[in-house]
């Protein structure tokens, strides 16, 4: 493969300069579980290290070691502001997105009742789903489902949900399990043309693309560092001035200033460093210059087009195997693909493509209402999810695989 397939010119991605980068590449292994988590840099693995035995403790201004853990906590933030062009004073830190949405899913609806409505997707992760009808149920308010079509996974047209008793619209950036990309533009904007909140969905979006929170109309949105070879946490960012509208539930000292309000406990320090240099990673992805906004911009746009080629050499591929099926086709999504085998159980597909050297898991990975809209129960299917470092040879192995299973 040439360093450059897939790419303008201009913003050449050489996918061996990156896969360089990280330790956990096996060449007897193509990863193809990325969705679940991506492998992580070392940059990233350098920074934890760093942080932790520098002596951080608390935040403070007194000592050295205290200036250089609110250091660390201000870095992150700002870095989260880069990657999602959103002011980093709106940027909420947590353990993981899971637990910020739920968090403020009960925070919002403090100010729902009998009457009001919320609007949920059978596209999402339920991450994005059940923290919204708990919190809807708990309130007397209604909970209004946004369907897909089973066969193309596409989202049906939100407008016939939304009254002006509509209190929030969630909806996912990309699907984990198939990959279908909404139009959250449009779907943003006539939420807010009834006055309702926007929150979206990140988590897998923003491995694969550049995210503008603004452009997006997203009132609220969350991410996973863990997901863009960072470590283990989650983030919530929004305009600060709309979490200074929120009371979340927090103990009695701790700071009501935003975004501390929102985040519980002493923050995990290393964590963070890590994912400072997650976003530095990915601001390098392809060599250009400017701001790190720009910069992260530009290599998102580069990895997009990279992974938009791989993703069609495997579609492809994958339509020359009488014996499999892709579920869904939607016009624009990420490099992630839902497929089944006739006549093999998802878990022996996955076993098998094992012996190959393939790494593709199977479940409906939290995506239960997508799973079964699109007709595969709980079972879901086996998932293959391309990466900044997957490689075409990867992409081949992988339909080999497949290939012998007929």
């Amino acid at each position: 493969m040439t360093a450059g397939e897939g790419t303008s010119p201009l913003t050449t991605y050489d996918v061996g300069r990156v896969r360089a980068w990280f330790p956990g590449i096996r060449e007897e292994l193509a990863r193809f579980d990325s969705p679940g988590g991506s492998l992580v840099a070392g940059q990233v693995a350098d920074a934890v290290h760093a942080a932790m035995t520098s002596g951080l403790n608390q935040r403070g201004t007194l000592h050295e070691h205290e200036r250089a853990a609110e250091s660390v906590v201000q870095e992150c933030r700002a870095a989260l502001g880069d990657l999602l062009g959103t002011d980093p004073t709106g940027v909420v830190l947590g353990r993981s997105a899971t637990a910020l949405v739920m968090q403020l899913a009960a925070t919002l609806a403090r100010g729902w009742g009998p009457g009001d409505e919320v609007v949920v997707c059978r596209l999402d992760h339920d991450s994005n789903i059940r923290p919204w009808v708990i919190a809807a149920e708990r309130a007397g308010a209604t909970v209004r489902w946004l369907g897909i079509d089973p066969v193309t996974a596409e989202v049906d047209d939100v407008e016939p949900l939304l009254t002006d008793r509509t209190r929030l619209v969630a909806v996912t950036g990309a699907s984990n399990l198939v990959g279908t990309r909404p139009d959250v533009a449009a779907i943003a904007a006539a939420a807010h043309a009834v006055g309702a909140l926007v929150h979206v969905d990140a988590v897998h979006l923003t491995p694969h693309a550049p995210v503008d929170r603004p452009a997006l109309g997203a009132d609220l949105i969350t991410c996973s560092p863990y997901k863009f070879f960072g470590p283990h946490l989650g983030a919530l960012a929004a305009d600060p001035a709309l979490l200074e509208t929120l009371r979340p539930d927090k103990l009695l000292p701790s700071s009501d200033a935003v975004p501390e309000r929102f985040e519980l406990g002493t923050l995990p320090y290393e964590l963070l460093a890590g994912t400072t240099a997650a976003v530095d990673v990915i601001a390098d992805l392809v060599p250009t210059s400017g701001s790190r906004r720009e910069r992260v911009v530009a290599s998102m746009t580069a990895l997009a087009a990279y992974e938009a080629g791989l993703l069609a050499h495997l579609l492809d591929g994958l339509a020359a195997l009488p014996h499999v099926t892709v579920h869904g086709s939607p016009a624009k999504r990420t490099p992630t693909v839902l497929l089944t085998v006739a006549g093999v159980a998802n878990a022996q597909v996955s076993e098998d493509l094992a012996e190959h050297g393939v790494v593709a898991p199977h479940s409906s990975f939290y995506a239960l209402e997508a799973s079964r809209a699109l007709g595969l129960g709980d079972a879901g299917g086996v998932r293959v999810g391309l990466a900044a470092y997957t490689t075409r040879d990867e992409v081949d192995r992988l339909l080999a695989g497949l290939a012998s299973l007929d």
